[in-house]
């Protein structure tokens, strides 16, 4: 059996904005492939004596199983790999790997026979730039910070996530865990990862409809009201959701009541549809999806049985390309602060070349604070 340095060459953690339960997420080379990839793998404390796998090295299965399934849709973070490996310690650097590929079928038949050896299970995933993570992008650094997306990009993020409920439904799967550290948006095209806490129901049955409800209140109380209002649905700063099964059952169980008092130019008619989502009054993701479409027409979008005169049709094509020229501006202040940071920490450049290096990076972290698009 090969080494794990035979197939992966680990790289750093690149969790720690939003640690989860179940597993530490690193950078990895594939060295079959050649391509990065991030390498999530069960933590440590999840292995058991009696060689019986526990709940969170399953949930890797059922995640892989799901992917797999949900393979078709862009918007889904793609499998590459799953298997186990030897290595005990948190961050591995050594022992042995058995890599299955996408057979995941060899991957469930492993469970227990690793479970025995006390071995890892591991999942390679398609490697997602940090500076798309929604969490990532719009956590405060600061006291009195918030940033929102434009209601023109949460239009198009949440048609894009309702998209894909639609897609899961139809299969019987429900992602249920949702959370801004979750999604990635580069103002144009959603992903979503961790699959792990997500669910493949009986087709039919009464679990199926409630859960589907579900779905659609967690999607407007845990992803769009954040986008929308830069607040936390816990009436508070964004910060990582608890994670863990009973967290993701139980996490927004009492909320049925959205506060827009902090953004009060926010659309009314958006409002009432995350509201009327929030309060349980939307069933499935068709009725969702209905609804946005009411409120996306008040915005220029052409959908279906909904005119829309010329003039709201040019303001908005106006508005999307006025937004992709924003990102652009902001995408090229992060890379001259980058390269005038890396500038100030030259040795031998004399006090008053850093001073104003230094004057000039206080300057951009303020324009990127007061920023218009997260």
């Amino acid at each position: 059996m090969p080494f794990l340095t035979d197939v992966y060459t680990m790289g750093n953690t690149i969790d720690t904005f939003a640690l989860g339960h179940y597993a530490r997420v690193y950078e990895a080379i594939d060295s079959r492939t050649h391509q990065p990839c991030a390498f999530k793998v069960m933590r440590p404390e999840h292995l058991t004596e009696d060689g019986q796998p526990r709940w969170e090295a399953m949930a890797f299965i059922n995640e892989a199983d799901l992917l797999t399934r949900m393979s078709s849709s862009s918007h889904v973070v793609r499998l590459l790999d799953c298997g186990y490996i030897s290595a005990v310690d948190e961050n591995p650097r050594s022992g042995q790997i058995d890599s299955y590929g996408l057979n995941v079928e060899q991957f469930r038949q492993g469970a227990y026979r690793f479970a025995a050896q006390r071995w890892r299970p591991y999942l390679a995933l398609e490697l997602l730039p940090r500076i798309q993570n929604l969490l990532y992008l719009m956590k405060p650094n600061m006291p009195g910070t918030r940033w929102r997306l434009p209601t023109e990009e949460g239009l198009d993020l949440a048609s894009q996530f309702a998209e894909l409920l639609r897609q899961a439904h139809r299969q019987q799967i429900v992602y249920l865990d949702h959370k801004l550290e979750h999604v990635y948006w580069d103002g144009q095209v959603l992903r979503v990862i961790d699959w792990n806490s997500s669910r493949l129901l009986e087709a039919g049955s009464q679990t199926l409809t409630q859960q589907i409800a579900t779905d659609v209140h967690n999607l407007c109380v845990g992803i769009l009201y954040p986008i929308f209002t830069g607040l936390s649905p816990q009436k508070g700063t964004l910060v990582p959701q608890p994670a863990g099964q009973a967290e993701v059952d139980s996490r927004y169980n009492e909320i049925n009541q959205l506060d827009f008092g902090a953004e009060p130019t926010l659309s009314s008619a958006l409002q009432r549809l995350l509201q009327r989502g929030a309060s349980r009054q939307i069933a499935t993701v068709e009725q969702f999806i209905s609804g946005l479409h009411g409120v996306a027409a008040l915005f220029g979008w052409d959908t279906p049985n909904v005119p829309i005169n010329p003039a709201m049709r040019t303001a908005r094509e106006q508005l999307r390309a006025g937004l992709t020229k924003l990102r652009q501006g902001q995408d090229s202040i992060r890379e001259a602060r980058d390269m005038l940071r890396e500038a100030a920490i030259m040795d031998d450049i004399g006090e008053d070349l850093e001073s104003e290096l230094r004057r000039l990076l206080g300057k951009i972290n303020d324009m990127l604070n007061g920023r218009v698009i997260p």
